[in-house]
């Protein structure tokens, strides 16, 4: 199978993995379609205990929600590309390592360097 042929299946894989929740969502109409945990566990810890008083409040309130969903999105695209370079840099030392005929011994392997003695 070419490049070209696993690129495509792959992107249909992810719009698949994207559009997949959207259509397959029961709600009622009530509830927020992708609410979070967080307003949730705070309702039933209010069930559970009528005396229940949060322990910490949040320090900075987002203005709305669509600034909440961005800064959310930032963080995880942030967390992505930060494992993607580990990844991506783990990658390059093993390969370079075994073009350059490859380290043996103890320590050696993605993220070690041997050093020369002196």
């Amino acid at each position: 199978m070419s490049t070209a042929r696993k690129n495509a299946w792959m992107f249909a894989g992810v719009i698949l993995l994207a559009l997949v929740p959207l259509v397959l969502h029961h709600g009622s109409g009530d509830e927020e379609i992708f609410g979070g945990a967080d307003g949730q566990a705070g309702e039933i810890a209010l069930a559970l205990n009528p005396d229940y008083e949060p322990i910490a409040e949040p320090f900075w309130e987002p203005p709305s929600g669509e600034i909440e969903s961005l800064l959310f999105a930032l963080q995880a695209a942030l967390g992505a590309g930060l494992i993607g370079f580990y990844f991506g840099r783990r990658s390059a030392e093993s390969r370079r390592d075994e073009a350059s005929g490859g380290a043996s011994g103890a320590g050696s392997g993605p993220g070690t360097h041997a050093r020369p003695r002196t």
